[in-house]
Order: C-alpha cells, then sequence, then structure tokens
C-alpha cells in the first residue's frame, strides 16, 4: 500500500482524462478559455490504463474520472470501461458537468459506476449563463434526473461565490428535502486560470450559518475517512448537505488523494507546483516496476497540506492555474 512520508495511505486516484471544457465556468478559466494542451502531449487511452494498473497494483483502490469536462474527450466511455475492469479496484466514479453525459448513463451503471459528482452551481437558468458562459442548463437537470432514475448516487458539487450565486444556497439545500442527493457547497479557489483574486466572505463557518438560520434543526453526521467535506442533515430530508472548505483547507489532516493531470504530471496536492510526468516516464521505456518505484519515491514527498504545498510552491504561477489543467 502507498503511504506518504505521514503514515497516511493513499489509496485514491483523482484522474483527469482532458483539459478541455464545454463550458467557461467564472471560477475555473477566462471566457477566452485557456491554451489547451496539445494533442501529442496528452496521454493516450493506452497511458492512461497503464497508469491507472500500476496504480491499482501499489493498492490504489478507488478512481474518480475528471476533467476538464471527461465527455469532451473522443471516446471517454470507452476509456471508462477499460478502467472499469481492472483487477483490484472496488470504486470508480465520475466528475462531470452533466451537458454531454446524459445519452450514457446506462453504460455507467453497467461499468459499476457507484457515484457521479455533478456540477451545479445555480437553481436559475439565468445565473447558469452567467456563471457558464453557456446555455444547458435544461441538460444539466435531465442529466440529474437519468442518473437518479438510475440509482446512481448523486453529489451536487456547488461553488459558492460572493455577488454570483449565493441566494441558491438555500434552494440548493431544499433539493435534499425530496431527492437522495448530497448537495456540496465548495469555497472558492483561486484556480481560475488568471490572477483575478477571489472573495472569501462565503467561507465554511458562513455558509454553514447561513443553511442553520433557515434550517436551525441541522444537524452534523459523521463524516466519512478522509473525506473533504464535513455532512450534515435536515431532520426528514432524503438527502445530505456537505461543505468544503476547499480554500481554506481544514481537511488536509488524513488526505488519501493523488492527482494525474492530462498531461501525466502525478500532483499530491491541488496547490503543489510540478509533478512527476509519468507520460515521458512511459514514453521512455520504463516498466511497471520502475513506475512504481517512481511514484513510491514521489508519493513520500506529499505534504502535510494544502498550506504547505503553497508555501513549498511560493511564486510558483501554478496556484493561479485553471482546475481545468489541474484537474478537477
Amino acid at each position: 500500500m502507498l503511504t506518504d512520508k505521514f503514515g497516511r495511505h493513499i489509496n485514491y486516484l483523482r484522474l483527469a482524462v482532458v483539459d478541455r471544457c464545454n463550458l467557461r465556468c467564472t471560477y475555473c478559466m477566462p471566457e477566452s478559455g485557456l491554451s489547451w494542451i496539445k494533442q501529442s502531449e496528452l496521454m493516450t487511452d493506452e497511458e492512461m490504463l497503464r497508469i491507472c494498473s500500476v496504480f491499482a497494483m501499489l493498492g490504489v483502490d478507488k478512481i474518480r474520472i475528471t476533467g476538464g469536462e471527461p465527455f469532451v474527450r473522443k471516446n471517454c466511455i470507452s476509456l471508462i470501461e477499460k478502467i472499469s475492469q481492472l483487477e483490484g479496484l472496488t470504486d470508480l466514479s465520475l466528475t462531470t458537468n452533466g451537458l454531454l453525459t446524459e445519452q450514457y448513463i446506462p453504460q455507467l451503471k453497467q461499468f459499476g459506476i457507484q457515484s457521479v459528482n455533478l456540477s451545479l452551481d445555480t437553481l436559475n437558468e439565468e445565473r447558469f449563463f452567467r456563471i457558464t458562459r453557456r446555455k444547458g442548463y435544461d441538460k444539466v437537470m435531465k442529466t440529474l434526473d437519468s442518473l437518479l432514475k438510475h440509482h446512481i448516487k448523486v453529489k451536487i458539487n456547488t461553488v459558492v461565490m460572493e455577488g454570483q450565486n449565493t441566494e441558491d444556497i438555500i434552494p440548493l439545500a431544499e433539493l435534499t428535502k425530496d431527492l437522495p442527493v448530497d448537495v456540496r457547497f465548495i469555497e472558492e479557489m483561486p484556480f481560475n486560470g488568471d490572477d483575478t483574486e477571489i472573495s472569501l466572505k462565503w467561507n465554511y463557518p458562513q455558509i454553514y450559518s447561513h443553511i442553520k438560520s433557515c434550517f436551525p434543526e441541522i444537524e452534523k453526521i459523521q463524516d466519512p475517512q478522509s473525506s473533504t467535506a464535513y455532512h450534515y442533515k435536515i431532520p426528514g430530508f432524503s438527502g445530505n448537505i456537505g461543505i468544503i472548505a476547499a480554500y481554506t483547507r481544514s481537511f488536509c489532516g488524513d488526505c488519501n488523494r493523488i492527482r494525474i493531470t492530462p498531461s501525466g504530471l502525478l500532483r499530491n496536492c491541488l496547490y503543489e507546483g510540478g509533478g512527476i510526468n509519468l507520460k515521458d516516464e512511459i514514453r521512455s521505456g520504463k516498466t511497471d516496476e520502475e513506475l512504481k518505484n517512481i511514484i513510491i519515491n514521489n508519493i513520500h514527498k506529499k505534504p502535510k497540506d494544502g498550506w504547505e504545498a503553497e508555501k513549498l510552491n511560493s511564486g510558483n504561477s501554478s496556484v493561479h492555474q485553471s482546475m481545468a489543467t489541474i484537474g478537477g
């Protein structure tokens, strides 16, 4: 099993299969988009599958497919199927914006996808357009409906932004009354693709206080091990509410996650700068055993938390990269 120098067991890999996205969310990238990774620098399906296989051999049993938007990648559904067949994998999940997802849901169910994180920052179609700079709210809602009909666990991810969607916090929380979903409110992070500063008025305590003002009976419930969210439940409601302190980073202590970017960089932390490029190591002819040793040595350097990672990379522009470049 992979273990870092703090004794934390690393069993969760987040694989970003593409950096491109069909939305232009204000908190993720500029309106004009990004300088996308060249096709030759992206990992092939075979390279991604091999990396996942090596991690599975090292004890990683949970993989989440992310992007960008995963389904912007050509034949992504085929790659997901191949990853689902890896020996030792017990939990395969997906993060998506929902615009292209609905048509693939029966296959995702067949492949054993256990949960889907669905990005949805508002329940208002006009605000959806302002935040994402694209149309598609109806497609996201159809995806949500289909996921629930196929009995796939849904976690709705909402980035809370001052002046943009705070009026949606309560309506989104109310979704948990009748729907068996987790609605997770996320502190805004600086990964917006430029150096625009963020306002963190709506941090974890403020979000919680706002919800509690409308639902004073809200209760704290048990957080799963290594969870990034603080979990709550309103008595009598079908679903749960989560708050993710993504910027204030109070959940790092028992982190079990690593990330692979679309170009093959192994990143121990969202706030980390560089990283070992596993794609380049594969293309240089490294064997699986050599890849294992490279990964083990790199994991041993995993920082204690996001603050340490940011400090180690002081002056590095990575803090203002887009989440699509890092891997969501």
